[in-house]
């Protein structure tokens, strides 16, 4: 970790790798009368350092979402005198975490310099109490691997995501570069989690895209239809994007900062004996 500590050199701008429990916040992006993470830290940050401090984030993540890598900068125009790395993390509730507090210099942004971000999306097929805030219940007696596979296998081959986002039509356009999509089991195929990593994302496109290969899965949508959305850009009447709990922002890369993620979701998703993903 980069942590600072005393009589740093001055910098004007500043990367903060954080990681957050998203189920007690209405998303990252703060918004009247909405309780958002952008919120508490803007608030810590003004608080630790005496003056109004306003901070952009990598990204927006919806309500109970988590994410497990993010990045947000601001501009401080003083160096300060004490280790902002340990107050800012005493002060700030359990559910976020600040890893790193980097020195940048020019003036590179969290959100337009980002090149890739990559998320999960965790689901559990039996009810379990503990799993309820970081994964995703479906009561599937058989998830129908093989066809969502084949589903899940087509999304890298095309760039045009109106299908698959909630409101295409408010947004300059729908293209998303995906590198990489995957399909994953526990050994007991009781879990399932879909990876997908891209340049950009539109407004709930992976909950989108998650709630149709459940349906896939349950023989309730073929691959054929699912693709046929995908070639045509055909917006579906009724769009109901997954549950947002299961979902998490897990790494964000930048030309010029490439950081581990550091949190391992060990409330049960990753370190857990049944837990070692195999891919589907």
């Amino acid at each position: 970790m980069v942590n600072l500590h005393f009589n740093q050199k001055r910098h004007l701008r500043y990367f903060f790798h954080i990681a957050y429990h998203g189920t007690h916040y209405n998303g990252w992006q703060k918004h009247p009368g909405m309780h958002s993470v952008q919120e508490v830290l803007e608030s810590a940050l003004s608080r630790i350092l005496k003056k109004q401090v306003a901070i952009i984030g990598c990204g927006r993540t919806d309500a109970k979402v988590h994410a497990g890598q993010f990045f947000f900068h601001t501009d401080l125009d003083d160096d300060w005198d004490f280790d902002l790395f340990f107050r800012l993390n005493k002060i700030l509730p359990d559910d976020i975490a600040i890893f790193d507090i980097i020195p940048m210099q020019g003036l590179p942004h969290a959100r337009f310099d980002a090149i890739q971000r990559s998320y999960d999306y965790y689901i559990h097929t039996y009810k379990d109490p503990f799993l309820s805030q970081f994964s995703s219940f479906y009561p599937e007696k058989d998830p129908g691997l093989d066809k969502m596979k084949a589903a899940v296998a087509l999304l890298p081959l095309y760039t045009d995501y109106r299908a698959f986002c909630k409101c295409p039509d408010k947004i300059d356009h729908t293209l998303c570069y995906i590198s990489s999509a995957g399909l994953y089991a526990s050994a007991d195929g009781s879990r399932l989690r879909f990876n997908i990593s891209a340049n950009r994302f539109l407004s709930k496109m992976i909950r989108i895209i998650v709630g149709r290969l459940v349906d896939i899965g349950r023989g309730e949508m073929s691959v054929d239809e699912f693709e046929h959305y995908l070639a045509n850009g055909e917006t579906p009447q009724v769009i109901i994007p997954a549950y947002p709990q299961g979902l998490y922002l897990s790494k964000v890369t930048y030309p010029y900062l490439d950081l581990p993620a550091i949190t391992s979701y060990s409330g049960g998703l990753r370190n857990v004996a049944n837990a070692d993903w195999l891919a589907v």
